[in-house]
C-alpha cells in the first residue's frame, strides 16, 4: 500500500494531523442528530470507523456502549489508538486496512459508518469500492457520516487545484506529504453520494487547518446520510 509509509511518517511527525484524544465536534454533532432526530440510541450499535486514526472517535463511541471496528492504514496511528483504548478501559476492534479495497464484513453488518476526511486520498476506482462496500455492509436504514473537503468558496483548494493539479477530476497533489487529495463541489458530492445513499443533511462548514505551524482557512462538507 503506497500510502502506508506516508501516513506512518505523518503520525510520527505530524504536518497536518492532530494527535488529540478527544472526539471531534463534528462527529459529536452527528451523534446528537442520530439520537434526537432519528431517535436511535448509541448503546449496543455496531459502528465502523473508516480511517480511525488515533482512535479519538472510535474509543469515544466504545465508551458510549457501541461495538466499534476501526480500519486504519497506519500502524503508528493504530498503536496509539490501542494504547488509548486500554487507558480508557474500552474495547475496539482495530484492524490495519486500506478502505479503498473490498471489506471482509458480511452484508448489513453495521448500524453506522463514519468517514471523517479518510476517503480524500482515494483514487476514483478506490472511491467506487469504498462507496459500494459502505452501502453493502450498512444495515437497511443505517446511517453514514462523511466529512469531505469542499471546493466551493475555498480559495486554498482552488489555488492548489491550479498550481498542483492531480490527474483526476478536482484533485491536487499535496507535495509536502506526497498525497493526492480530492475536493468536491456541492453538485459533484450530491451526484456521487446520492447514487448510494439518501442525503438527509449536507452542510458546508469553515474551519482552520494548521500546516507547518500556519493556519489555513478550509471548507468542508458534513453529510448525514442513510441507506434506503
Amino acid at each position: 500500500m503506497p500510502q502506508t509509509k506516508t501516513w506512518n511518517k505523518e503520525y510520527k511527525k505530524p504536518l497536518l494531523l492532530s494527535l488529540q484524544s478527544s472526539p471531534q465536534n463534528d462527529v459529536k454533532d452527528f451523534l446528537k442528530f442520530v439520537r434526537k432526530i432519528e431517535k436511535i440510541e448509541l448503546k449496543g450499535l455496531s459502528i465502523l470507523d473508516l480511517g480511525s486514526g488515533t482512535g479519538r472517535n472510535s474509543n469515544y463511541l466504545a465508551e458510549l456502549g457501541s461495538k466499534v471496528v476501526g480500519l486504519e492504514i497506519s500502524k503508528v496511528a493504530m498503536e496509539l489508538a490501542r494504547k488509548r483504548a486500554v487507558e480508557m478501559g474500552v474495547t475496539v476492534d482495530y484492524r490495519i486496512y486500506n478502505i479503498g479495497t473490498k471489506y471482509t464484513f458480511d452484508d448489513s453488518s453495521f448500524d453506522l459508518v463514519l468517514d471523517v476526511l479518510s476517503s480524500n486520498s482515494l483514487n476514483e476506482m478506490e472511491r467506487e469500492i469504498y462507496l459500494t462496500e459502505s452501502h453493502r455492509i450498512l444495515k437497511p436504514q443505517g446511517h453514514f457520516f462523511v466529512k469531505a473537503l469542499c471546493k466551493d468558496g475555498d480559495k486554498n483548494a482552488k489555488n492548489l487545484l491550479k498550481i498542483s493539479p492531480g490527474s483526476e477530476h478536482d484533485t491536487y497533489v499535496n507535495k509536502d506529504m506526497g498525497l493526492v487529495e480530492r475536493v468536491f463541489s456541492e453538485k459533484d458530492f450530491r451526484s456521487l453520494y446520492s447514487r448510494y445513499f439518501t442525503i438527509l443533511k449536507l452542510v458546508k462548514k469553515t474551519n482552520y487547518a494548521k500546516f507547518r505551524g500556519q493556519n489555513y482557512k478550509r471548507n468542508y462538507w458534513l453529510a448525514y446520510m442513510k441507506k434506503a
